[in-house]
Order: structure tokens, then C-alpha cells, then sequence
């Protein structure tokens, strides 16, 4: 019998030099982003002393994202999509390079530095749609959840080392060297970007050019059930149940304001997912992804309910950390199957659609939390939130039987050969009737 594995799936870094590049040049790109949010985080306190000056950087780089990421899709299914991450990363590189300087100029401007974070933000966001497509391309189809395993489990330390090291750093040398240690780590991104493969969508011509087809990402999403239920899944848990918003409520109210607290608050979900993200090797061979993203969401739901019931601060810690484990095994099954069940012609506005929806969600559902205590209690919200997002997430799930039905693709009998699922069907893709014959074909197996 198959030993199974259990522990991380490094496949893809060990058969793929060009995810291996691009893995090394994302995990340094995420650290740098995380040092760069909490040295602007700090310099805009610094200049306003207000909350309203820190809330205006969600603010910039929210409207960016949203913005830029929906043309960033149409972009990517359009020309060559290493060309599109190349030209963006300059720009990001030149945006770190903005913020380096005016650190060093002494801006006391607010409204330059926030400009600056637009303007990399907004550059990110075009070149994320791109970025999302590269595993499914250099990657065979049974690695692609590991590969974003791996990527997901980057994001999770860069969240939990780099606030801290920002801390040091800009105590030691102050914003430039923060916004310096940003531009480096870009630059890394760059080099990798560069040495990765032409990547034309499907139907490009020799140039790298294409006739734009008639639908566009949200028609797809629609047109197929396994892709909005997948991303209804996530709307679902994120509008519903985000708690970020909450925890210094929480803390005032249970534990007596203690900014210790409140940092292990945002720890915990971070150990959690990093854990899962070790563990991962498990998850990300089992094929059926659809009941994998729906119970974690699920779990995700109710975890985030329990901290919302919680008296002590090991139990409250429990549950986040169970709630982050779960959102991990939960945007690793969905990525996998957004990009899987896509055909590549339309990866990129596919990608746009849920980049946007994984942006505005965990936003929009950290208002609805705070309104809802306001009115209420924190404890009341969280546990309504929860609650409620369970809820929905079983009737996606009752509605949607090929998502329920759903089934990663087996392992291909060479790792040498990578294959991009779905490019097949994009004859099918422009219309709502027969679903794509490689899906099909997995639900029945």
C-alpha cells in the first residue's frame, strides 16, 4: 500500500525549476510587502497621529486593488502573461523605490506617501490576475494544490515574521531602511520573474496576441457551478464571519486591553495556518477538493463562532488558531480548483474575479462585524457571523451538487510534461450548456 503523505508536499520546488524561481521571488516579494505595510502603517501615524489618516491606507490601496486587479485579468488574457508580471513588478520596484526616497527626503506630506502605496498597490494588482495563472502552467495538474500549498504557506510566515521584523528594522534605521529592505526584496522578485518561461494564453498568436473573447471572467464564474460555488463559499465565510475588526473589542472586554493580547490574537490564526501549511501534504492529494473547501469553511465558520463564546485566553487562542488552519486548507483547495477548472484562455479575468471577491470579502465582512457590534456586543456578532456563514455554506452546498461531486485531476504519469486542465474547453467556455468534458468526466470517477 501507497504510504501517505502527511507532511508538506515539496514536489513541485524538487520537479520544477520555473516554480521553484517564482516561489523563492513570491515569498520575498510577501516579506518585503508585510515590512513595507507596517513601516507606512507607522510614518502615517507619525504625520497624523489619527485614525482616520491610518484608515485612509486601507482606503488607497482597497479602491487599487479592486480597480486594477479587474483590468489586470483582462490584461492577462490578452498577451503574454510573464510579460504583464514583468512590467508590473517595475513598477513596483519603482513605487519602493518612491518610498525610500521621500523616507529620505523627511516627507511630511501624507497624501505623496499615500500616492506612492496606491501606486504599488494598484501595479500588484494588475499583475496579480498573471501571477495566479503561473502554477497551473508550470506545474503538472496533480501538483498545483501543492505548489500553492507551498506559496500559501510563504504568505503565512511573511505575515508572522515580517511585522516583527519591520519593528527592528525601523527601530534600528528608521523608515528608509524599512522601505530599502522592500525594494530589495522586489528586486528578487524581478530576477525570478525574468528567468520564467514565455507564458501566451491559449489561442495566442506567434507575436503573443489574440482576439479578446466575447465573455468575460464573471460570465464564466456564472456559467459553471463548480467555480461560484467555490468562490459563494468564500464570500461566504469571509462576509459573514471575518473577525479581524473585533479583536480589539474583544480584548477591551475580556482581557482588560492588554496590547500583548491583541498581538496574539493575529499570531494565533498566522500559527494555525502555518501549520496546516506544514501538514498540507495530506490535503493537497486528497481529489475531492469541492467537500475539502466546503467542510474547511465550514470549520473556519464555527471556530471563529467559538472564539466569539470563549471566557479564557487559551480557549480563545484554540479557536483562532483552528480558524486559521482551516482558512488555510480552504484558499488552497479553492485556488486549485478556480485555476483547474478554467480554461486558460480565461484564466486571467477568472483570476481578476477572485482576487476581487478575496479582497473585497474579508473588508466588507470586517464592516459588517463592526456595525453589527456596535448595535449589539462583539460576542453577539461573532457568534451571529459564524453562525450564519455555516449556514450559507451548507445551502451552496446543497444547491451545488458538482461542486459536492468535485475531483482534482489524478497524477499524470510523467512530472516532466506539465498540463494546463481546462485549456480543452475553451470552445465551451463562452456559453452556459454542456460543462467541460474534463470535469465532467472527474465527478463520475
Amino acid at each position: 500500500m501507497r504510504r501517505r503523505v502527511r507532511f508538506l508536499d515539496t514536489r513541485p520546488l524538487r520537479s520544477s525549476r520555473p516554480f521553484r524561481d517564482l516561489w523563492i521571488g513570491s515569498s520575498a516579494s510577501q516579506l518585503g510587502g508585510q515590512i513595507a505595510t507596517v513601516a507606512v502603517l507607522a510614518q502615517v501615524w507619525d504625520l497624523t497621529g489619527s485614525p482616520v489618516g491610518t484608515g485612509a491606507i486601507g482606503l488607497a490601496t482597497g479602491l487599487s486593488m479592486v480597480l486594477f486587479g479587474l483590468l489586470g485579468g483582462t490584461s492577462a488574457d490578452a498577451v503574454d502573461r510573464r510579460a504583464v508580471v514583468r512590467g508590473t513588478t517595475a513598477g513596483q520596484l519603482l513605487a519602493a523605490a518612491g518610498l525610500c526616497a521621500q523616507a529620505l527626503a523627511d516627507n511630511r506630506n501624507v497624501l505623496l506617501l499615500l500616492a506612492l502605496v496606491a501606486i504599488g498597490t494598484a501595479c500588484n494588482a494588475l499583475g496579480a490576475p498573471a501571477r495566479r495563472t503561473f502554477p497551473v502552467r508550470l506545474l503538472p495538474a496533480d501538483q498545483v494544490a501543492a505548489g500553492l500549498a507551498l506559496t500559501n504557506l510563504s504568505f503565512q510566515a511573511a505575515m508572522l515574521a515580517g511585522p516583527a521584523l519591520a519593528g527592528l528594522i525601523i527601530a534600528r534605521w528608521d523608515f528608509p531602511a524599512a522601505y530599502a529592505a522592500q525594494a530589495v526584496a522586489v528586486a528578487v522578485s524581478m530576477l525570478a520573474v525574468i528567468r520564467l518561461p514565455a507564458m501566451n494564453p491559449e489561442g495566442a498568436d506567434a507575436e503573443g496576441g489574440r482576439r479578446r473573447p466575447e465573455r468575460g471572467g464573471w460570465r464564466i464564474v456564472l456559467c459553471r457551478p463548480t467555480l461560484w460555488g467555490s468562490m459563494a463559499t468564500d464570500l461566504s465565510a469571509t462576509l459573514l464571519a471575518m473577525p479581524i475588526a473585533l479583536f480589539p473589542l474583544v480584548n477591551e472586554i475580556r482581557f482588560d486591553g492588554n496590547p500583548r493580547t491583541l498581538g496574539l490574537f493575529l499570531s494565533a490564526v498566522a500559527v494555525g495556518g502555518i501549520t496546516a501549511g506544514l501538514f498540507s501534504g495530506t490535503v493537497t492529494r486528497w481529489r475531492r477538493g469541492g467537500l475539502v473547501q466546503l467542510t474547511a469553511a465550514g470549520v473556519w465558520c464555527l471556530a471563529l463562532a467559538g472564539f466569539g463564546l470563549a471566557g479564557s485566553l487559551w480557549l480563545a487562542l484554540g479557536c483562532l488558531a483552528v480558524a486559521g488552519a482551516a482558512d488555510t486548507v480552504s484558499v488552497i483547495t479553492r485556488s486549485a480548483l478556480v485555476q483547474l477548472e478554467t480554461p486558460d484562455a480565461y484564466r486571467g479575468r477568472v483570476s481578476a474575479v477572485e482576487h476581487v471577491i478575496g479582497v473585497a470579502g474579508p473588508e466588507l465582512g470586517n464592516f459588517r462585524g463592526g456595525l453589527l457590534a456596535s448595535a449589539t456586543s462583539a460576542p453577539f456578532s461573532l457568534v451571529v457571523g459564524g453562525l450564519s456563514a455555516s449556514l450559507a455554506i451548507v445551502a451552496v452546498a446543497a444547491v451545488n451538487a458538482p461542486l459536492r461531486a468535485y475531483r482534482t485531476p489524478p497524477p499524470t504519469p510523467s512530472a516532466s510534461e506539465p498540463t494546463a486542465p481546462g485549456a480543452a474547453d475553451t470552445a465551451t467556455a463562452s456559453g452556459c450548456g454542456t460543462p467541460p468534458a474534463g470535469a465532467a468526466a472527474r465527478a463520475r470517477r
